[in-house]
């Protein structure tokens, strides 16, 4: 399930991702009221009382207007892909983008007003320098106490990043920030208002707000690596309470910002042996944490289990793992994918991050340089050098690849013009052309390292689920697929394009969205 919403009397209505549906269930008699497909991917819920209607943000670019007690779209608006949350701010709707951490302003009348991001700032290294962070992965945002929105999100590193000893992703330090740090941003309609840069919280999937509006608890969706190396639950940093707004600036490692439940403050809480991804603050400020596999409510100490099936897989808690660079597998491959972002690495250059999601096992070698011939080096290299993880047992790395090779592919784009497809089809496979000469077989990779013209060798990626890809290439330097065949994407070494015409070159790329 994705988010879920109270209408006004009473019924709760929750977005399920994996059918793509809106389901309303009568809480009293605790059954389906109703269901009904509204997109692809939905992601984002909202209810407005001053209408009685429903607002859903999905991760295709649809943001749908439903009446709460059943029937059809009201309306639907076709925004940018990867929208995440909506929140309504007076006669205004603030929908957030995923990948981005950027905030749309939709006025009334479905007229995108404006774009808001949380400023890039600069923090100290774990080497003992300064970094650059940019605003990426809006795990959450609520609508704020004073008007706008709080996000939850993840700030990237965008200055060069050395590769070359372990650690080189936080610097194998308990308490050091790595190349991905938390961080929350208050904004309205006319820009950013306050943020805190470095909280320390891996994974900050969910935040909620006390009633008076002054301190945000943000909820850690990682487990914690203890002291000897054991996999622990995210008992020793579930949540971090933050001070909202007021004259704190754009803090960088503010004492004020990290309260008791930070591991670096010695606080821990003895509960949650398990993956938090749910934070509530009730009348009274009793904080409500909600657990995953085995799922349970801790409301202060008490844990109340939750009847259902026990979800708990040991590769899944490893990906989203909390390492001592406070750093996840799932930190730079959320949802199992990827974040869009492009790091720079001393002595190779921009990487955009790739994704793993639709079966990675069978497409050795790994990276785009392909330097990384199996997963056991995978898990080794990465997992446990760079990213300071523990080292993983055999029956780990096993876990761990099986869980991410069954991570299942995107869903394609629905095709308005099937025939627009059919053509772009033929145009792939065309002998002369050479797309089907390397993304071949049932992963449309033949998993070779080729030099298409973009000055070195890169390995072959698959072309599933390549239109949610943006930015594309090795170096994320075209925006879109239309970039591709553009002056980045190696000319006539990547596929002999320069025969197409326009009109074959718009079929192609709506074949690519299909797939």
């Amino acid at each position: 399930p994705g988010r879920l919403v109270e209408d006004g009397t009473g019924r709760v209505h929750v977005a399920l991702r994996s059918g793509g549906a809106l389901v309303t269930i009568d809480p009293v008699s605790v059954s389906v009221v109703a269901r009904q497909t509204v997109c692809t991917y939905p992601r984002g819920l909202a209810y407005d009382a001053r209408n009685d209607s429903i607002y859903v943000a999905c991760a295709g670019g649809e943001l749908l207007t439903l009446p709460a007690g059943g029937g059809a779209a009201t309306r639907e608006l076709k925004l940018e892909r990867d929208l995440r949350d909506v929140v309504i701010d007076g006669d205004r709707l603030l929908v957030s983008r995923f990948r981005t951490a950027e905030l749309l302003v939709v006025q009334a009348d479905g007229i995108v007003s404006a774009r808001i991001r949380p400023a890039s700032i600069s923090m100290p290294s774990f080497d003992g320098g300064t970094a650059t962070f940019a605003p990426a992965v809006a795990w959450r945002t609520i609508r704020a106490p004073g008007g706008g929105a709080l996000m939850a999100y993840q700030q990237e590193q965008t200055s060069p990043i050395s590769i070359q000893q372990p650690g080189s992703y936080g610097g194998g330090s308990r308490c050091g920030g790595g190349i991905v740090r938390g961080a929350v941003s208050w904004m309205k309609s006319e820009g950013e208002v306050w943020s805190s840069g470095d909280v320390a919280a891996v994974l900050p999937v969910d935040l909620a707000v006390s009633v008076d509006g002054t301190q945000a608890t943000v909820v850690s969706a990682a487990a914690s690596v203890g002291a000897t190396g054991a996999f622990v639950g995210p008992g020793l940093a579930p949540f971090v309470e933050v001070p909202v707004g007021g004259s704190l600036p754009i803090s960088t490692n503010d004492a004020g910002a990290i309260r008791s439940s930070d591991p670096c403050s010695g606080g821990t809480i003895p509960v949650a042996a398990e993956q938090v991804v749910a934070v509530s603050l009730d009348a009274a400020g009793r904080r409500i944490l909600q657990t995953r596999g085995p799922s349970a409510l801790i409301i202060d100490q008490e844990v109340l289990y939750l009847p259902g099936r026990n979800t708990a897989d040991t590769g899944r808690k490893i990906f989203h793992l909390a390492t001592f660079s406070r750093i996840a597998c799932a930190s730079c491959h959320p949802e199992g994918r990827e974040d869009g972002h492009v790091w720079t690495f001393n002595g190779l250059g921009a990487r955009r991050t790739q994704t793993v999601g639709g079966g990675i096992l069978g497409t050795e070698p790994f990276h785009w340089n392909g330097e990384l011939k199996d997963f056991n080096m995978l898990a080794s290299d990465i997992f446990s050098g760079r990213m300071s993880g523990p080292e993983l047992q055999p029956a780990h790395v096993q876990a761990l690849a099986n869980w991410i090779n069954n991570i299942p592919p995107w869903k394609p784009f629905p095709s308005a013009d099937a025939a627009t497809v059919d053509r772009g089809r033929t145009v792939f496979t065309a002998p002369g052309l050479g797309c089907a000469t390397c993304h071949a077989g049932t992963r449309m990779t033949n998993n070779a390292t080729v030099n298409v013209g973009t000055g070195e060798a890169f390995q072959v990626p698959s072309l599933y689920g390549v239109g949610w890809r943006a930015p594309f290439m090795h170096n994320g330097c075209a925006a879109t697929l239309e970039e591709r065949f553009g002056s980045c994407g190696g000319g006539e070494a990547h596929g002999h394009i320069s025969s197409l015409t326009d009109a074959q070159r718009a079929d192609l790329i709506a074949y690519l969205n299909s797939l």
